[in-house]
Formats: structure tokens, sequence, C-alpha cells
């Protein structure tokens, strides 16, 4: 029972030890593993940032956005664009702000469609945002592909980290302030938040607009590992589905959920594309993500009470269990 107690009474405490054993670990992988580990644990970071960003605004609103491989995208052909042109840190600033000023547009246009209608413009967004720059590579540049020069592995890791630890913060600072409230209004009743005085309109697009920052500099630090892009890499699905499938597996309420997501798919995403046809790859996850929603709603977050309820009983009936033994002994 004392164990139980403790976790509850320190549960902050002992996930802040957690996350910074995690960041000790990450961090030191350079020192130990070879370039393939640095590799895949930087596209493991990059979907934790876009299912921690996709978590910001959706999770917090209700607005189910399939538009994050819209901003990656974005992310991606800014660093196509501007390789030789600018420094790395520049076009990470340059990424993040194309990103946000484009989700500020289709936010004042689009956030006043709900439900359904939302969640398919978003989608059909990326289908867009595919064919015209499809379409102007092929008849204004006569040639459709980039190749992106590598860069150093452990740059982009430390980089992608940060950004990481960055999304976290600034999810933790938005949901605890006044305009987080703000948010979670709207995503409990959003009628209900209106009538409170809640600009509604200018809350979701403000936070659609910040989510597509982190993503678009995702697609930045992304690009040098891909090598090779094309509007149907950048653009792929992939990167809209992958982050919601991650997000609700782990849970959108809280900070950890969608890291534990995104580390589970995008481990079990490299193993299905190395040992099936990349054919079978989008049926399983689409199956994967089905069963994810009717099976877990509230994700691997939402089991956590239930299975700290579980061990505090076991706890308890184990502590019992050797006081009557002693008692029997004397």
């Amino acid at each position: 029972m004392d164990i139980t107690r403790l976790f509850t009474t320190h549960r902050k405490l002992l996930l802040t030890v957690f996350l910074v054993l995690l960041l000790v670990l990450v961090a030191t992988v350079p020192l130990y593993g070879g370039p393939y580990h640095v590799s895949v644990l930087t596209f493991v970071l990059v979907y934790i940032i876009l299912a921690l960003s996709w978590a910001m605004f959706s999770g917090t609103t209700g607005y189910m956005s399939l538009a994050p491989a819209v901003f990656f995208g974005l992310g991606v052909y800014s660093m196509a664009l501007l390789q030789y042109e600018l420094p790395f840190p520049i076009i990470m600033v340059i990424g993040g702000l194309v990103s946000f000023a484009f989700a500020l547009l289709i936010g004042l246009v689009t956030l006043r469609l709900k439900g359904m209608y939302f969640a398919i413009f978003t989608f059909g967004l990326v289908v867009f945002m595919n064919k015209i720059i499809e379409y102007m590579e092929t008849n204004i540049r006569g040639q459709h592909g980039w190749a992106i020069a590598p860069m150093n592995g452990t740059m982009l890791l430390y980089t992608a980290l940060g950004l990481a630890v960055a999304t976290v913060f600034a999810i933790y600072f938005i949901r605890r302030s006044k305009y987080g409230l703000a948010m979670m209004s709207i995503g409990g009743n959003e009628e209900a938040a209106a009538h409170m005085g809640i600009n509604t309109t200018s809350v979701k697009v403000l936070t659609f607009a910040i989510s597509a920052i982190f993503m678009g500099v995702a697609g930045v630090i992304a690009a040098p590992k891909l090598g090779y892009v094309n509007t149907n890499i950048a653009f792929a699905t992939t990167y809209s589905f992958m982050p919601i499938l991650m997000a609700v597996f782990g849970g959108i309420g809280t900070l950890y959920g969608p890291v534990i997501g995104a580390v589970v798919f995008a481990y079990l995403e490299l193993m299905i594309r190395n040992e099936l046809p990349s054919r079978y790859f989008q049926l399983i996850f689409g199956c994967l993500l089905v069963l994810v929603i009717i099976l877990l709603p509230n994700g691997i977050a939402g089991l956590m009470p239930m299975l700290q309820e579980r061990l505090g009983r076991l706890i308890a009936r184990l502590g019992k269990g050797g006081q009557a033994e002693q008692h029997a002994n004397t």
C-alpha cells in the first residue's frame, strides 16, 4: 500500500525523473549506437513531434485535423529549396513560419466548418498540395523531385530531440494558461464557450497555426534523412494518419501518451516496411487505427488508473498475507 501511496503522491516527481533519464538515454545513443540507430531514433523523434503537435490542436479542441502531412511537406520543401542558400537553423525558422502562415490562412477559411466536414477538407488539402506542387514542378521547373544533401546524423538527432522537448513544454504551458482553458472549453461545448465570451474562431485558428510550426520544423529536420523527395514523399498521407494513430493509442489527453504511441508505432512501422511488401502497409495501419479507436478509446494513458488500482489491490493482499503469516509464526 505504501508503494501505491508513494506513486500517487509523488507522481509528477517520478514522471519528471523518468523523462530526465529518458532524455539522457536518447542523448547518449551516438556514443554507443551506430549510424543506423541514430537515424531510426531521429525518425522516432520526428513522429513524436508530429503526434504531440496534432494532439496540441485536435486533442484539445476536438477538431479532427488530417492536415499534418501538409505542414510536414512544407517543411521538407523549404529544406529542398533553401539547402544551398541559407544555414540550416535559418531554414528551420523559415519552415516553421511558412507552415504557421499557411495554417493561419487555411484556419481562417476552414475552422468555421465542424465535424466530418473539417476532417474531409483537411484531407483534401493534403491531396491538393501534392498535386499543385507537382504541377508547378513539372511545368515551371521541368523536373519532378529534389535531391537533398545529407547532414551529420548526430546533429540532426540532437536537433530533433531539442524540438521534441520544446513541443512538450509548449503544450504544457499552453494547456495551463487561460488560452488552454479556452481550448478545453471549446472541446467540451463550443456553443457554451462562445456564450461565455470566448472568441472560439480566433482560439482555434491560432492553436491550429501554432501546432503547424512544430510540424513544419519537423519536416525540415527529416528532409536530409530522406535524401530524395518529391510531392508523393513529402506530402504522403502517412504523415497525417500516423500521428493520429500514435496519439490515440497513447492517449490524447496526456503529454506522455502521444510519446508512448509514437515510440511503439514508429518501430512497428519500421518492422512492417522491412518485413512485408509496401502495399500492405496502409492496409495494416488502417486496421490498427480502427482497432485502437474501438478497443482503446482513451489510449494507454486511460489504462493507467485501472492498472494502478489493481496494483494497489495486489500489494494490499500481499501485505495482509504477510501480516497473517507473521501473526501465525508468533
